[in-house]
């Protein structure tokens, strides 16, 4: 053997060894830590994950960082500009029409908003998983009772419905909730039907069948399981929707009621004001399309880590 395929030979022996280091290495990770490698390989999902956390710490902690009190009036500093057009530092994003600092505000109404938004999550996604399950393991008549009803649902534009729900039950937080989530209910309906009925056609749930598991523990500890990679996915990406729902509610009046902080509806207290201190309309804009770019991208990267695939070799 000359010396060029001994040196050929080599190169392959050690390429081998090393793909089965690499493959031993990643068998031996565990779930979580093979999850958060997938995501950390899309870096514009770290940056994402990175702004929504500092985002919710902020939210949590508003009552040791907010440097003024949300409903506090400054009469002499009414509509006071903010450091960057040449403002003072007491009040480092200005104050608003009636003089209320605006930072703090826009902290505290951090935590309205984020607080809406996972709450129509957590309530869509639990009565979606049950109404879901429900359809896809009981008789064809019920399926088609559930399926009708979510197929109504969707015939009104999510926004026309919650803003007709919210007229009927009064404006306020709780109404917000209930009204975004009604109009959030049919798409964990629809996904966790499709994806259960997927899973009970397989050979797994057949065993489970003949091994005597009840109906109950064989949709909940057996199919819902496999079901939580989509819906989880579907739950992140939704976040940010319901979000600008219950900014678009707060907008329009329908929302959170003053004088609680909300981006939604510090939007529509500073419209009029548009045109001469256009940065009091300006800043709860931005607060509303970072927090809803960040949710999207961490979204994204949740969705890739997931879904085996999509991840990047």
């Amino acid at each position: 053997m000359t010396n060029k395929s001994k040196s050929t030979a080599a190169k392959a022996s050690m390429q081998s060894a090393a793909d089965a280091e690499i493959q031993t290495a990643l068998q031996s990770q565990t779930p979580f830590r093979a999850f958060w490698s997938a995501f950390c390989e899309n870096r514009g999902a770290l940056v994402g994950l990175s702004i929504l956390a500092i985002i919710i710490l902020a939210a949590i902690f508003a009552d040791f960082i907010a440097p003024h009190s949300l409903s506090e009036q400054y009469r002499d500093s009414v509509r006071a500009q903010p450091v960057f057009a040449g403002g003072s530092w007491k009040f480092i994003l200005g104050t608003d029409g009636v003089g209320r600092d605006t930072l703090s505000r826009l902290i505290y109404g951090a935590r309205t908003s984020l607080f809406i938004a996972l709450a129509v999550v957590v309530v869509s996604m639990f009565f979606g998983i049950a109404l879901g399950l429900l359809a896809a393991s009981t008789s064809v008549a019920v399926d088609v009772v559930i399926s009708r009803v979510i197929e109504s649902l969707m015939a009104f534009p999510s926004l026309v419905l919650a803003v007709l729900l919210v007229a009927v039950l009064g404006p306020g937080l709780f109404s917000t909730i209930i009204a975004v989530s009604i109009g959030y209910l049919p798409t964990y309906v629809r996904l966790m039907r499709a994806c259960a009925k997927t899973e009970l056609s397989k050979d797994y749930v057949t065993a489970a069948k003949v091994m005597g598991v009840g109906k109950f523990r064989l949709m909940v500890r057996t199919i819902l399981p496999n079901c939580m990679a989509p819906l989880i996915v579907q739950a992140a990406l939704g976040t940010s929707g319901a979000l600008l729902e219950a900014a678009a509610l707060g907008f329009l009046g329908f929302g959170v009621q003053p004088p609680t902080p909300e981006w939604g509806a510090m939007l529509a207290d500073a419209r009029e004001f548009i045109r001469s201190d256009p940065w009091i309309v300006t800043l709860p804009g931005l607060a509303i399309l970072i927090t809803v770019i960040a949710i999207n991208l961490a979204g994204d990267g949740l969705r890739d880590a997931l879904d085996p695939k999509l991840r990047r070799s």
